[in-house]
């Protein structure tokens, strides 16, 4: 067990090059070193029966999940999905496979029997030849009405322009030209002796709606309006604007000014007088609550919080070393009582397994189990022998009551064949490149040559 603290984890990490260590390491105090050996003792005690609880619960639930919950759960998971595909995947895969695509293959079967090969042939043998029958005469008729309306129209053409035509530009020429400039010169003369009335009425009627509307307004704006508003002006200026910058100049600027430099006095004195009563007050609230709240802050509380956080760290440091001490005892108790286990029950299980059950074992094979199973082999091939032999019997006496009953069967007389020519024995060809059109195999070829 280690006695003593050893120095902060943080100061013995190396520095990157150019930063300072910003929590320099601190000298333990004696409080440190009184408190940590009781401590670490008291701590230690009442961790390791912890510890060894723990890491015996540990050991207990590992072996329970991997000995006992994961294959249960796996055994679980397989039932489950056996039953999820036998209730829900494989009758719609069996009724997919079996029912829907066969009925589908003969829908689309049946429909092509009845719809598309119907409907091809009457397509290629019915509908196109008429078609092609159609368009020619439409072609032909097309043909006739083009000629016909080209005739209709150059006839059509001739007579518009010897009945319409010519006679209505022989009309225009001689006839709605001269009647046209006849109009336009009067209707020219008609207009310069309007203009020449519209103008003098228009003067006329303008002097009379200046006369009536607009030169009353702009002398009464001109010889009335501007001279009284003028006079008004002056008047207002000498009444009003006047009086009023004498009065602002020689009796409000002056009252202004004293009344500022008054307000500028008061304002002083009660400045000064505020400074007094903040400084009387501030002195009286730093001795009488500030003083006495940082004298017990500094001699009271921060002393008392140094010392309880020095025993926080140091319990919480023995808490960390009693558990690793702890967990250390709990493995080598665990590795004694494993070792005490394998001695006790494992070690004599193995050597009775090695030392009797094997040579047992043995000699039970080679004295019993191979003589007995050749034994059982022997038996089987002599029963097969003897129920071949008694079923080749029985058949021998069916036939020879057969021939009995109903005598033996006449046999056909071989005929002799007519002489033959001898057949030319056919030469193989060379099977590096195929000379027939179709695919070559090596069984079609070799079967061609047996039969020849």
């Amino acid at each position: 067990m280690d006695l003593e603290k050893r120095p902060a984890h943080r100061a013995e990490q190396p520095q990157p090059p150019g930063q300072a260590d910003r929590h320099p390491p601190q000298a333990e105090g004696c409080l440190a070193v009184a408190i940590r050996l009781p401590v670490r003792i008291v701590v230690l005690v009442l961790v390791v029966p912890v510890r060894l609880v723990w890491d015996a619960l540990a050991v207990c639930g590992r072996f329970l999940y991997f000995r006992g919950l994961r294959p249960v759960g796996r055994a679980v998971g397989a039932v489950l999905t056996w039953l999820f595909k036998a209730v829900f995947v494989w009758p719609w895969v069996g009724l997919w496979r079996y029912v829907v695509v066969p009925v589908g293959v003969a829908l689309a079967w049946l429909g092509r029997v009845l719809f598309v090969v119907p409907a091809v042939w009457l397509y290629r043998s019915v509908l196109t030849p008429v078609g092609h029958g159609i368009a020619w005469l439409a072609r032909g008729v097309g043909r006739g009405i083009a000629v016909t309306a080209l005739g209709i129209a150059a006839g059509c053409a001739w007579l518009w322009r010897y009945l319409v035509a010519i006679p209505a530009a022989w009309l225009y020429a001689r006839v709605l030209t001269p009647i046209g400039h006849g109009i336009a010169w009067l209707a020219r003369v008609l207009g310069a002796g309007a203009a020449a009335a519209g103008r003098g009425v228009g003067a006329v009627l303008t002097w009379l709606f200046k006369a009536v509307f607009v030169w009353p307004w702009v002398g009464l704006w001109r010889y009335v309006v501007v001279p009284v508003g003028v006079a008004l002006a002056w008047l207002g200026r000498v009444l009003f604007v006047v009086p009023a910058v004498w009065l602002y100049r020689s009796v409000l600027t002056p009252v202004g000014h004293g009344i500022a430099w008054l307000a500028r006095g008061i304002g002083a004195g009660a400045a000064w007088l505020g400074r007094g009563i903040w400084t009387v007050v501030a002195t009286l609230c730093r001795w009488l609550l500030v003083a006495p709240v940082v004298a017990v802050w500094r001699w009271v509380l921060a002393p008392l919080g140094r010392a309880v956080a020095v025993v926080a760290r140091e319990i919480g440091d023995a808490l960390g070393h009693a558990w690793r001490v702890a967990g250390h005892l709990s493995l080598v108790v665990g590795r004694f009582l494993a070792k005490l286990l394998r001695w006790i029950f494992v070690e004599p299980v193995r050597w009775a397994y090695r030392t009797v059950l094997t040579p047992v074992g043995h000699v039970v094979r080679d004295a019993v189990w191979r003589p007995a199973a050749k034994a059982v082999k022997e038996v089987r091939r002599a029963t097969r022998q003897a129920l071949a032999s008694a079923r080749e019997s029985v058949r021998q006496a069916r036939a020879d009551v057969r021939r009995m009953l109903f005598g033996t069967a006449k046999q056909a007389v071989p005929v002799a064949a007519p002489p033959q020519e001898p057949v030319p024995v056919p030469i193989p060809a060379a099977r590096r490149e195929p000379v027939a059109p179709g695919a070559r195999t090596l069984g079609s070829s070799t079967t061609a040559l047996t039969k020849d």
